[in-house]
């Protein structure tokens, strides 16, 4: 055995160690208010935010929504897209609504809503912090660096350099379970409030539960009250990313490895979130580095675990896999980034297509058949009445779920989807 293949090895089995031996570690991040009854609480508005946070739009202050579903008086499916060029990668911001076509099993539908790519954008951050992200950062930088600035790097830049004046921004970081760390805002005060509080603290729990943290986020429900409103509460309710109006650009920026440790809900039930949804998922990917430094040295099959967390290949290759369908079902992008010379250029691409993306939407008719039905965007960008397939890319939604039978109300409400 060679010198350096040892090396590999003791570094594996160090990481092992730590994740069978090392203890939670305390975060200020995690406040242990007194335990009591909670009421349900609505999305911060002016009265509750702090003296420093700007005022929500009114579109952002809506009642919290079902876990489950969303029902909205409106029968309608929201679909963002982003067109750009398949030679330049330069996005088409001077589209109108006759240039998109919207297909649902090969039947075109009518574009009944349409909005330009000027509006500001909407965007949830979502952040593993966790234990793990941590020591595979640290190992993956040969320990150069804090493990969890793997994750507050992209997070900090994206923050700092791309959010507008006019934009708004929430964050959530995720370990065991999601915790808010800001509500909607875009004030700079508070954005500089999020980064601090990452860089000062540390990950808490071994555990990554993403399925719960973009079930959050999405579709809402209850979670750890918002860190920096220090609200004496320990939970609230939260409405999602599905209550911002489809008229406004919505998007989700994850910031993760993809691995699930054991979240309540499964991969099948986070998909069909994702896809009802419809917002786009645009994916830092994490942990790239240490795989391909110790991967060969893994086990390949699942079968090997540190405290219930798989360290083999097989658990890598899923989460890539799983972070690549979030992102092409839900029109974003993944980018598995390896080394941090890539951020500038990746974050500045889920930038430029933030802000090129148009909102369509169309009436899916009266079906209730509880089966998925496949979208699929078309273009003609020179209004010829031929499309450009061959030469544009359109990034969008891919599926969404008709209602069961037994689901559709009485009253005639649709299902948003």
């Amino acid at each position: 055995m060679n010198s350096n293949r040892l090396s590999r090895l003791l570094v594996l089995s160090a990481v092992a160690f730590l994740l069978a031996a090392t203890p939670p570690v305390f975060s200020q991040a995690r406040r242990q208010p007194p335990a009591s009854d909670q009421k349900k609480n609505k999305r911060p508005d002016q009265q509750t935010e702090d003296k420093q946070q700007e005022p929500l739009p009114p579109d952002l202050a809506g009642k919290p929504q079902e876990a489950e579903k969303v029902t909205v008086t409106t029968n309608i499916v929201n679909v963002d897209a982003v067109v750009y060029n398949k030679k330049t990668g330069q996005p088409q911001i001077s589209l109108k609504k006759d240039n998109f076509a919207i297909f649902v099993d090969g039947v075109k539908k009518d574009v009944v809503n349409f909005s330009t790519p000027e509006a500001p954008i909407t965007v949830t951050l979502v952040v593993e912090y966790s234990k793990l992200g941590q020591i595979l950062g640290y190992y993956g930088s040969s320990g150069m660096e804090n493990g969890q600035n793997e994750v507050i790097r992209p997070t900090a830049i994206f923050l700092s350099q791309f959010i507008k004046p006019e934009d708004y921004v929430s964050v959530i970081a995720y370990d065991m379970r999601p915790t808010p760390l800001t509500d909607f805002t875009n004030n700079p005060q508070r954005i500089q409030q999020v980064i601090g509080l990452l860089l000062r603290n540390q990950p808490a729990f071994t555990e990554t539960n993403l399925f719960d943290a973009l079930k959050l986020t999405l579709i809402g429900g209850k979670g750890d009250a918002v860190v920096l409103e220090d609200s004496k509460e320990r939970t609230q309710e939260y409405s999602g990313m599905v209550a911002v109006p489809g008229g406004r650009r919505r998007a989700v920026l994850l910031v993760g490895s993809g691995i699930d440790t054991f979240s309540k809900i499964n991969l099948d039930q986070t998909r069909k979130i994702v896809q009802n949804a419809g917002i786009p998922i645009y994916i830092v990917g994490t942990g790239n580095l240490f795989m391909k430094k110790y991967g060969d040295y893994m086990d390949p099959g699942q079968g090997s675990s540190i405290r219930g967390i798989p360290i083999d290949r097989m658990t890598f290759l899923q989460a890539n896999n799983t972070l690549t369908t979030f992102a092409k079902e839900s029109g974003g992008t993944f980018y598995p980034v390896t080394f941090e010379g890539e951020l500038p250029n990746v974050l500045g691409s889920i930038n430029a297509m933030l802000r090129s993306q148009y909102s369509l939407a169309f009436k899916p008719d009266d079906v209730h058949d509880g089966k998925s039905h496949k979208i699929v965007v078309k273009v003609d960008v020179d209004g010829d009445g031929q499309y450009d397939d061959k030469a544009y890319v359109v990034k969008a939604r891919e599926i969404y779920n008709a209602p069961k039978p037994e689901s559709s109300s009485a009253n005639g409400k649709g299902t948003k989807q």
